[in-house]
């Protein structure tokens, strides 16, 4: 498991860009905090559930439904774990 609350939110940021870069197939030199997962990369809400269960996953925290229905951005992501870390 993942360390969220141990980790800066730069170490965040390239964790979840790695993550999307591999459950995607994303080149990582297009993400950025701005990146929109719906608009710029595709991510459908099948991906997006998919994405939450991995999450949940790799750090044992859970987003909330309300919190992840926000989440727009890769910066979003980032942020949301943090907050739980």
């Amino acid at each position: 498991m993942i360390a969220i609350g141990q980790m800066s939110k730069d170490e965040i940021t390239v964790w979840v860009v790695d993550l999307l870069a591999q459950m995607f197939e994303l080149d990582k030199s297009t993400l950025t905090r701005e990146s929109n997962l719906y608009a710029d990369l595709d991510i459908d809400s099948i991906d997006a559930v998919d994405l939450a269960v991995k999450l949940t996953q790799t750090t044992g925290k859970r987003l909330s439904p309300e919190v992840f229905k926000e989440i727009r951005t890769i910066g979003d992501v980032v942020d949301a774990l943090a907050s739980i870390g």
